[in-house]
């Protein structure tokens, strides 16, 4: 082959699949799964396409802070949260969980996090927790943050099993903008969701590949934000903007 594209599974075969690609000296495409700036650098026909998860959970935040009391449902200071997250080997996971409540406290606001689950992405492991901490907690969990949808659909579940009211007593966002969170969002059942945006990853891997093949070098296609990455913005998905981010979606 000539070039190659690889979602590396697990973060930690990285360091193996760039030995391999250099020793073949075949270009590569790096996608979803983020190795870092000291793996990238060992060889220079290899470059990463993804978006910065940390702007991900940025956005998950600044959904919670743009509710009319900025999280803190129960008005006693501060915003009680359980966190359910993906796998924390991948980075993805690592930058929501933190950033979404850095964004938080950043904002000035004081934070307590009642509990932090791994999730493994999954929608029934999503809902399991989900009843466990709404079982444990009760009203004192004012957010769920979730690192995917898929978990925030199980925990959905979990919150309407238990009487509570998405933006009424409770606030639950996700990542990815799947079709069944958008449809939640419109019906009010989700706060927000982050929108990933997968063709325009799928567009921009698919066209560097082809130029590495040829030949030729990455910013030939795109804009390198840093050497060997090239980055894709995340878009915040509320109730108020959802039309317009699907009308994009479907262009």
């Amino acid at each position: 082959m000539k070039a190659l594209i690889i979602n590396p599974v697990m973060t930690s075969a990285a360091d193996s699949i760039i030995d391999k690609v250099k020793n073949a000296d075949i270009p590569t495409v790096l996608i979803n799964r983020e190795p870092t700036a000291e793996q990238m650098s060992a060889y220079n026909k290899l470059v990463y396409v993804g978006c910065d998860a940390a702007q991900s959970g940025t956005f998950q935040g600044e959904l919670i802070l743009d509710t009319e009391n900025k999280g803190d449902i129960n008005g006693d200071g501060k915003v009680s949260y359980i966190m359910i997250q993906g796998d924390p080997e991948n980075i993805d996971a690592q930058l929501r969980t933190e950033y979404s409540v850095k964004a938080l406290k950043d904002a000035g606001i004081e934070v307590e996090e009642l509990d932090l689950q791994r999730g493994d992405w999954d929608r029934n492991k999503g809902q399991e927790i989900a009843q466990n901490d709404l079982a444990k907690f009760g009203d004192q969990i004012e957010v769920v943050f979730c690192n995917n949808d898929d978990m925030a659909i199980g925990a959905l579940q979990s919150i309407q099993a238990a009487g509570r009211t998405v933006n009424k007593d409770i606030y639950l966002v996700g990542v990815d903008a799947l079709d069944a969170a958008l449809n939640e969002v419109e019906k009010g059942n989700m706060t927000g969701t982050v929108l990933n945006d997968a063709q325009g990853q799928a567009r921009a891997m698919v066209e560097l590949a082809l130029t590495l093949a040829d030949g030729g070098k990455p910013d030939q296609v795109v804009e390198l934000q840093e050497d060997h990455y090239v980055w894709l913005p995340y878009r915040q998905v509320n109730r108020e903007n959802l039309e317009d981010i699907v009308q994009e979606m479907e262009r």
